[in-house]
């Protein structure tokens, strides 16, 4: 029998990489000029591997559907992130609210993918997101949750398990976690 995995889930945008703002809401990147990866990024992601949980990116990435960014733009997107932090695999939802699709965050599917492709323990790992939809689907997921708090994160909508200022405080956080167990 092959053996679980444990698994960091990621949201991208306000975790990996600097989120804009339109009309005082948290967006994604505009372009790919635009995009800021956020500091100590980097150095988390590596962290990730010398703990040995999988690395696996969950993003909404609904503006396509808005038709206000090209999917090919977005993987464009991507696949710098991909190239500059190496994390293991990234899932995307394409849609819109309105589409009613079982992946887009808060609905637990990206992460049910990811888990399925990767053979991964969910009640092992963590969903680390900046908003309420993240820790929603974290939880559904049956995952522990860490909210990379801002303004934006509405977190009176939502119950994270832990609360961080940034993706290197949130592994930090894990590795005490897991020194814990040991």
């Amino acid at each position: 029998m092959i053996e679980m995995r444990n698994a960091l889930f990621l949201d991208r945008d306000g975790v990996l990489n600097k989120v804009f703002f339109e009309k005082k809401l948290p967006i994604s990147p505009p372009s790919f000029a635009s995009v800021e990866i956020l500091p100590g990024v980097k150095e988390a992601v590596e962290k990730i591997r010398r703990l040995n949980f999988v690395s696996l990116v969950v993003t909404n990435q609904p503006n396509v559907s808005r038709k206000k960014i090209e999917r090919s733009e977005v993987l464009k997107i991507n696949n710098y992130l991909q190239d500059k932090l190496k994390f293991d695999d990234i899932f995307i939802c394409y849609h819109d609210d309105n589409d009613n699709c079982k992946c887009r965050k808060p609905k637990p599917g990206l992460l049910f993918e990811a888990s399925s492709k990767w053979n991964i323990n969910l009640k092992k790992s963590f969903m680390i997101g900046d908003r309420w939809k993240d820790i929603a689907a974290g939880k559904l997921a049956g995952c522990k949750t860490i909210l990379v708090e801002y303004k934006h994160s509405e977190i009176n909508r939502c119950k994270p398990d832990f609360i961080v200022g940034s993706l290197y405080n949130a592994v930090e956080l894990i590795e005490k976690l897991s020194n814990e167990k040991n």
